[in-house]
């Protein structure tokens, strides 16, 4: 019997596939609200086109190289965000004070549009006043020469960044004498970057476009492609018209990964069909993805005793260490333990070993769902023990893929945003440059803002991003932020961050992706790097929103040459021309060979992949297995009543940037104050879909309390519970990390959840 369920406002089921006439619909309607309908077409078809601009979205890559339509809906709505006709002017901020902005919700903020001019927080009318550029940057350059000591700075860089931006900003921090470099993949994918290069040697995916060709199987875990990189489903929707399995572990339902009907596919969109993705879907806890992963190498132990030729023992043998550790670990694991702590039964897990076994070319994909817990780091390695266990590096269709989010967040840590520099590179910047830059490791993002909230750290500048929102708790973060000296933002758009006014504060405007940008030598391109190690140029073409924007490496630039007055960098020069700025890249950091010349091929070229030619830059010359003890996410945090909490993104958001108040797929219009929650576990507690409930979190110490939200019945894991991110990330603590890499674990807060004490 299918239980009634009352009428909740803004939540009505949604039938159709991802993709497809809905997909084009929010287009169009993107289109209408932000850009010029005369200008808006032309812009789309430059995206990700080889004289065009790369998408200032996610960073998955692009097969073709030529005309075709290479952008999707997110895509789509991202470029028209950044291009739009709406601007923030000097009379509007006078007219609005930063305390009565800071009221506005996130999307409104960003919804006014593009910032025109520099601005200077005046304290004295509390708002945002026009300053010019000179002025600006030699007040930053005042504070910043006075600091009592340079690890007192926080330099932060956000994935938008292009390589050029990214390496400048490096150079600008340690000419100035820190390594503190908070970023973005510091909340996303450090797990990855710290595991893997302990597994495999290097801290990045494996595999190519390419690849997925030869793939005989694909096992998906932890990521929503629809939304989070979208343009992943036309690969995935090839596959499947394939019929290569799709295995997907996710706790909820994800439309996208059932199916999709693509927009560029003339029948699907004539006849209003679409193609099935997921082979097989299963909902995995939050937090249950390292026990499913041991139960499938468990399983496929037993396989190999059963049947023979199951492990490649001689790839194992010639290419890896640790594998009998690693098998006695997994021998010691008891199943009840796996069952208990994945949501998944012997035979589920087996199922997908068998699946795996039959395959002689797999490839992993993973997202934030995987790095984004507090073993984070070690469930990475344990994807790649999974695939060392069938020999599936080094050849056609297999491979680790790690879904990197932001369209240059992989590019930024190549060129040297780290917190941790190898001695190898700061040799070479020595070498090049004459100065001796700091050798002590600084901040990653979290530890960056616990230094704020202790009062160490006295100044941050922001290439980029909406660092405050972006990261957990609020309650630390927000008040940290307005007791600095001094905050420098770098950006196109208000967001947040912004107006977490310090006692100094300077809001930069650049130029955007789509944007024309001229220097001394004339029009210039950029370079990112997509997921798969791509490098490739990038190109905009529209009129600056404002004939003040200046580009990000200009602006950096400029606040360098004001900081280091005896700088041994020529900064005037290297912004005339980008190029010369390549020039330095390839002289400090190795694969960038002939860096300008090869960008100059539509496409770019590949950063090296030692493990794609079997070769392992480890400590040991080979691939590590490791050992997982247990199975458990946070064995210190249970009890019947915990509840994991998911912070998600709606599908109408990328990162912090929220586009309209709608989650088409999840069926959910005009709100974002929604717990989404498994009917067994509404149950249990007494609860209904539509009720108000009070989410607290099960941490020592503190009380983290969201409170007066709707839940609704949803098909997500018993056990697992979602929110949208940042809202709920003020049930995060700023210490719930992963503690070797850093990483916030917003995918696995364990909570408490009850009726709203409101009511």
């Amino acid at each position: 019997m299918i239980k009634k369920r009352r009428a909740v406002p803004g939540i009505h089921s949604y039938d159709g596939p991802a993709g497809g006439w809905g997909a084009l619909k929010a287009t169009a309607i993107s289109v209408r609200t932000q850009m010029d309908a005369l200008e808006a077409p032309g812009t789309l078809l430059r995206t990700n086109q080889p004289d065009g601009f790369d998408c200032p979205g996610c960073a998955w890559p692009d097969k073709e190289h030529h005309s075709t339509f290479q952008f999707c809906e997110n895509g789509a709505k991202a470029v028209t965000w950044e291009a739009t006709s709406k601007r923030v002017t000097p009379e509007f901020l006078a007219q609005n004070t930063v305390s009565s902005l800071l009221q506005k919700t996130d999307y409104e903020l960003e919804g006014y549009g593009r910032l025109t001019h520099p601005l200077a927080y005046d304290p004295d009318t509390d708002t945002l006043r026009v300053v010019e550029w000179d002025e600006a940057f030699n007040r930053i350059g005042e504070i910043l020469r006075n600091m009592p000591s340079p690890d007192q700075v926080e330099f932060y860089t956000s994935g938008r960044a292009s390589n050029e931006a990214a390496w400048l900003f490096q150079l600008f921090a340690r000419e100035y004498g820190t390594n503190n470099f908070p970023d973005c993949s510091n909340m996303c994918h450090e797990a990855t970057s710290v595991g893997l290069p302990q597994s495999i040697g290097i801290g990045k995916g494996t595999v190519s476009l390419d690849d997925f060709d030869d793939a005989e199987l694909v096992i998906s875990i932890g990521h929503n492609p629809g939304t989070n990189h979208p343009r992943m489903m036309g690969t995935l929707h090839e596959l499947a018209r394939r019929n290569v399995p799709i295995i997907v572990f996710n706790p909820l339902r994800e439309r996208a990964l059932e199916r999709f009907a693509d927009p560029q596919n003339v029948i699907e969109m004539a006849t209003y069909s679409s193609t099935d993705i997921a082979s097989t879907y299963f909902q995995v806890k939050a937090g249950g993805d390292a026990a499913a992963l041991k139960g499938i190498m468990k399983a496929l132990l037993v396989l190999d005793d059963e049947q023979g030729n199951v492990i490649d023992r001689d790839f194992i043998a010639e290419h890896t260490q640790g594998f009998d550790l690693s098998v006695a670990d997994m021998s010691a694991t008891d199943w009840q333990d796996i069952e208990n702590e994945s949501g998944l039964t012997r035979q589920q897990l087996t199922q997908v070993a068998v699946a795996y076994a039959k395959s002689n070319a797999t490839i992993v994909t993973y997202g934030m769902g995987v790095t984004q817990h507090n073993k984070g780091t070690a469930t990475v390695r344990l994807i790649a023990d999974l695939l060392l266990m069938r020999g599936n590096f080094g050849k056609p269709g297999a491979g680790i893929c790690p879904l990197r989010g932001h369209s240059n967040v992989q590019g930024n840590r190549t060129v040297g945003i780290t917190e941790k520099p190898s001695k190898a590179f700061l040799a070479q910047l020595e070498k090049v440059f004459g100065f001796a830059p700091p050798e002590q490791h600084g901040h990653d993002a979290v530890r960056a803002m616990q230094s704020m909230v202790d009062g160490t750290s006295k100044a941050l500048i922001c290439l980029g991003g909406n660092f405050a929102v972006a990261l957990p708790d609020p309650e630390k973060c927000f008040p940290a932020m307005k007791a600095l000296d001094l905050s420098v933002h770098i950006g196109t758009k208000l967001n947040r961050s912004h107006l977490l006014v310090a006692k100094e504060s300077y809001i930069l405007p650049c130029l955007g992706r789509t944007e024309l940008d001229t220097q001394a030598t004339g029009r210039q391109a950029i370079t990112v790097e997509d997921s798969m190690s791509m490098v490739h140029a990038s190109s905009g073409k529209l009129k600056p929103a404002s004939p003040l924007l200046r580009s990000e490496p200009a602006i950096v630039a400029g606040m360098a040459s004001a900081v280091l007055p005896d700088t041994k960098v020529p900064w005037a020069e290297l912004i005339a021309d980008y190029s010369k700025i390549r020039d330095l890249i390839e002289k400090t950091i190795p694969g960038f060979d002939n860096y300008n010349q090869r960008i100059a091929i539509p496409g770019g070229f590949r950063m090296p992949l030692p493990p794609t030619e079997l070769k392992w830059p480890t400590a040991s010359g080979k691939a590590m297995f490791s050992v997982f003890n247990g199975v458990h996410e946070d064995a210190d945090v249970q009890g019947d009543d915990v509840l994991r909490l998911i912070t998600l993104r709606s599908h109408d958001q990328y990162n912090t940037t929220v586009y309209a108040m709608d989650d088409r797929y999840r069926g959910v219009f005009g709100r974002r104050d929604i717990l989404f929650m498994n009917d067994l576990d509404l149950d249990k507690r007494g609860l209904e879909h539509g009720d108000l409930v009070d989410i607290e979190t099960v941490a020592s110490g503190r009380k983290l309390r969201l409170e007066n939200i709707t839940v609704i019945a949803y098909n997500i894991a018993p056990g697992s519970v979602g929110a949208y991110y940042p809202e709920a990330n003020i049930l995060v603590p700023l210490d719930y990390i992963d503690k070797e890499s850093g990483t916030p674990s917003y995918k696995s807060v364990p909570v408490r959840v009850m009726h709203s004490a409101s009511v």
